[in-house]
């Protein structure tokens, strides 16, 4: 079965989808994307998403153009197009083609395009051995709007992402210009010392990820006590766990820094118990398409 994307209203196949090489997107990384994760046929906190989405189109002044589109139908076209079930999608918007002149008021009409792959399950063996990360020697600029977008100017988390590959482990750890934490390069991150959950907060350079206020969200729930806050390095180096969350891994223990052990270098009870109440909440999105 051929493979099938979305561009701008229609589904074609990859080697049709074809972009102006004026795309701003392209050109100048004047975009945004969202990467989900459907299981069974349902796009898991798919409107949280599109939420995030039009709020930071806002900031780009895309966000009229936007309206006109059905994003969460398109989203759904494309996975039952290519009968997929457990899915990894990405959604990419752009400004769309315009002068080769940074001005974004010469473009005529934003740029939609949606793709979804088949997505294999992360083993339990994963999440049993946890991720092993490091510190990156990149800072992040936490006064910088940007920061808080999700854009396709993505090219910081690229060469985080390279030194991250190189030193051979699972994610890698964003300090910003005043040492306090940020994110991983592709994750939120928690940490948790005698009971209470910390999360670096958004003023921090943080993105705010729909996975970490989901389980800012279940923590609630659970009677977790929570702070968003600014968190050393040495604060998650002396903590009792710690984990990374996205749409793909939902909730991964992370259990080395640099070699050295996140409390006993293994998977936390807190951040067990959150993982388990996460899958719980999947699993009840699975019998219904509402988001």
């Amino acid at each position: 079965m051929e493979e099938l994307v979305y561009l701008n209203g229609i589904l074609v196949s990859p080697s049709l989808a074809t972009i102006s090489p004026f795309d701003h997107g392209f050109l100048y990384g004047y975009g945004l994307f969202e990467t989900m994760r459907s299981y069974s046929g349902v796009i898991f906190r798919l409107e949280h998403h599109l939420s995030r989405l039009q709020k930071a189109a806002e900031t780009l002044g895309l966000h009229s153009q936007l309206l006109s589109v059905d994003l969460k139908k398109a989203c759904y076209d494309v996975l039952e197009a290519n009968s997929l079930s457990d899915a990894r999608l990405r959604l990419t918007i752009s400004a769309g083609e315009g002068d080769i002149v940074p001005n974004p008021s010469t473009c005529k009409s934003i740029t939609v395009f949606i793709v979804a792959r088949k997505l294999a399950s992360i083993s339990a063996q994963s999440y049993e051995k946890g991720f092993k990360t490091i510190v990156s020697s990149l800072r992040r600029n936490s006064q910088s709007p940007l920061s808080r977008l999700k854009t396709s100017c993505y090219l910081e988390n690229v060469i985080a992402r390279q030194e991250m590959k190189v030193a051979g482990v699972d994610e890698i750890i964003l300090l910003n210009e005043a040492g306090f934490i940020t994110e991983g390069s592709s994750s939120n991150i928690f940490c948790a010392s005698k009971g209470i959950l910390l999360t670096p907060a958004l003023s921090c350079g943080a993105l705010p990820g729909i996975t970490r206020e989901t389980v800012l969200e279940l923590a609630k729930e659970l009677d977790i006590s929570t702070t968003e806050t600014e968190i050393t390095l040495e604060t998650l180096l002396q903590a009792d766990e710690a984990f990374c969350t996205n749409s793909i891994i939902e909730v991964m223990p992370m259990t080395y820094i640099s070699d050295k052990p996140v409390g006993t270098g293994k998977p936390g009870a807190l951040t067990t118990r959150l993982s388990h109440a996460y899958r719980k909440l999947v699993a009840s999105y699975q019998t219904k398409r509402t988001d």
